[in-house]
Formats: C-alpha cells, sequence, structure tokens
C-alpha cells in the first residue's frame, strides 16, 4: 500500500507540475510570439521525412495586418460565437458527442468496415490550445486538457491575441501555416491584401486544408466559400 500511494503522489505531482508548465507558457504567449506548435513539429517531422523532403512556407505578421476580411471569415466558418464564449461551447459539445454516438452505433450495424465519421465541437480557442500544446491523439483525457487549456487560454490572452496566434499557425496545406504564407501560396499577394471572396475561400479550407488543396475546382468548395462570404459583414472580429 505504501508502494501504490507513493506512486500515486508521483503520479499526481507530475500531473501539477505539467498545468504549472501549461500555465506558464499560455502566460509568457501574452508577450511573446510561439516560434512554432506542437502539431507543426509533428508535421516537420513527417515532412522531413518524405519523398518531397520538408517544405514550409510560415511568416508571423501582426493582427493589425491580418485583412479584417479573414478574421471575419474564420470565425463565420470556424466558431461563430467566438467572441461571446469563454473558450468552449458546451451545447455544441454535447450535440457533437450525440452525432458522434449515432454515427458509431450506425458504423456498427453496417457491414461495409468504414469507420465512423468523426464530429467535432470545438471551438477557435480549443483548436489552438489542441494545436499549440497537444498531441493529436483522441481520448478523453486529452480532450479534457483540451477543455481545460482553452479556458486558460481565455481567462489569460485577450480574444485579439488568441484569434492572431491562431490565424499565424493554423495549417493550410501540406507545409503552409499561417495566413501571411497562405495568402501568398493561393493568391500572390499579403494577408492585409486579401479581399472578401479570398478570405472565405481561405476559411472554407480550413477543416481539411491539405484535401482541398489539391481539389481546387471542388464544388463543395465554392458553394462553401460564397456562404461564409455572404456572412463576413455580419460577423463582428475583436
Amino acid at each position: 500500500m505504501k508502494a501504490f500511494a507513493r506512486l500515486l503522489l508521483l503520479v499526481l505531482c507530475a500531473a501539477l507540475l505539467l498545468q504549472l508548465f501549461f500555465v506558464a507558457r499560455i502566460a509568457v504567449m501574452a508577450w511573446l510570439d510561439p516560434e512554432s506548435t506542437t502539431y507543426q513539429r509533428s508535421e516537420a517531422w513527417q515532412l522531413a521525412h518524405s519523398e518531397d523532403g520538408l517544405r514550409w512556407r510560415q511568416q508571423w505578421v501582426d493582427y493589425g495586418k491580418i485583412s479584417s476580411n479573414l478574421t471575419r471569415a474564420v470565425i463565420a466558418s470556424e466558431d461563430a460565437g467566438f467572441m461571446d464564449h469563454h473558450g468552449v461551447q458546451w451545447d455544441a459539445i454535447q450535440k457533437a458527442w450525440q452525432r458522434n454516438a449515432k454515427a458509431e452505433a450506425k458504423a456498427g450495424q453496417s457491414d461495409s468496415g468504414k469507420p465512423a465519421k468523426v464530429y467535432g465541437g470545438s471551438t477557435i480557442t480549443q483548436q489552438l490550445a489542441k494545436n499549440l500544446l497537444l498531441s493529436g491523439e483522441r481520448n478523453f483525457l486529452r480532450k479534457g486538457q483540451e477543455l481545460l487549456l482553452a479556458q486558460l487560454l481565455e481567462l489569460m490572452l485577450s480574444k485579439q491575441r488568441i484569434l492572431e496566434i491562431y490565424l499565424n499557425n493554423v495549417e493550410w496545406g501540406h507545409g503552409v501555416f499561417g495566413a501571411e504564407a497562405a495568402a501568398q501560396h493561393y493568391f500572390r499577394k499579403s494577408a492585409a491584401q486579401l479581399s472578401a471572396s479570398e478570405a472565405a475561400r481561405l476559411a472554407a479550407m480550413l477543416p481539411a486544408p491539405k484535401r482541398f488543396e489539391k481539389m481546387p475546382q471542388s464544388r463543395y468548395l465554392a458553394q462553401r466559400t460564397r456562404t461564409i462570404a455572404r456572412y463576413i459583414p455580419m460577423v463582428t472580429a475583436p
């Protein structure tokens, strides 16, 4: 029993130290721009060991140098309640869990052998927490950590700073990270110069940027782009 109690104490201490590490990382980000994210480091490793080698496009730009068309388009596409929530939208998570349960049940009754489609309910803040500090694995422990980190981000950083870090690090294609790199890659212009239609197209790519990079003529992408473009004037951004 003493050995078990000692082991349990060590585990709890390690967990506490990890949370303190995360708090310190987030606090520093109020002033310093993160050099990379956990997801980016994972992608860089995979690209470096691929046939094409490491091809990386990323350039940090301040929030004021990103077109308001893009900030509003991303909010419209990814998280319409961004300005109102505190990092997590519990209703969206509950609905996503319900949809996933139904999808898993349907997949279990099917003989196709295809895995169930996974639906997400993540806010922009949750996406940032996951990509910035966590691994890509899917389990309840990681999801719980994501929810905690999302609320810490909202507590310690402003909405503008959260969106600035997100837009400078989000993936927009193979080795393409951040708004400036995406604007240069797809439209040969700076992120500050993006029109509403161009911004809407970039926002429409976010759920699956690598796939849509290879499918520029996708009808779904075109339709989604038009929908987002209509909402841009109605969106409030920080």
